[in-house]
């Protein structure tokens, strides 16, 4: 009963987290970044008791997301190539507003990105503080801050001449 109480504060906290982050990885697929949260859960049930508190819950949390969205797009690299090929026309059919077709932009932009700059960026984007994502990436804070600037500069380009 202790597991499960621990277990249900844990989905209550990280969910929306980990659903934003599959996110995304996905880019903005929700019904493969729910799969990927549900994935995500169930190791994360499984695996509760061999947690051994050596990082905070959140950082496990956020090893384990990456590293099955990163298992998932590597499984599906095929529909990933179908799936960036439909993009555009679900984006022009679906997004409607100006906000919200930036966004599927910015998406599209991060998919470009190396996977460990991906993640920074999701990371951050999510509002997750530079000493987790240091401890989760393993790299420091100075250096964090450095790839950050970089990785916004990069994007910040993507975008533009996507809008060209």
């Amino acid at each position: 009963m202790i597991k499960r109480e621990q277990f249900n504060e844990i989905y209550n906290k990280h969910y929306n987290k980990v659903f934003r982050l599959c996110k995304g990885y996905f880019c903005g697929d929700v019904a493969l970044a729910s799969d990927a949260a549900q994935e995500i859960f169930i190791k994360v049930w499984e695996n509760l008791d061999t947690f051994r508190n050596e990082s905070s819950i959140s950082t496990w949390i956020y090893r384990i997301t990456v590293n099955t969205c990163l298992l998932y797009l590597r499984k599906s690299s095929s529909r990933k190539e179908i799936r960036a090929d439909v993009l555009p026309q679900v984006a022009s059919e679906t997004y409607s507003n100006e906000k919200e077709e930036q966004l599927q932009q910015m998406y599209q932009c991060i998919q470009k990105l190396e996977e460990t700059n991906k993640m920074i960026i999701l990371m951050t984007l999510d509002g997750i503080e530079y000493p987790e994502i240091s401890e989760v990436i393993g790299i420091t804070e100075e250096t964090l801050r450095v790839r950050i600037h970089r990785i916004k500069k990069s994007l910040t380009q993507c975008v533009q001449n996507e809008n060209i």
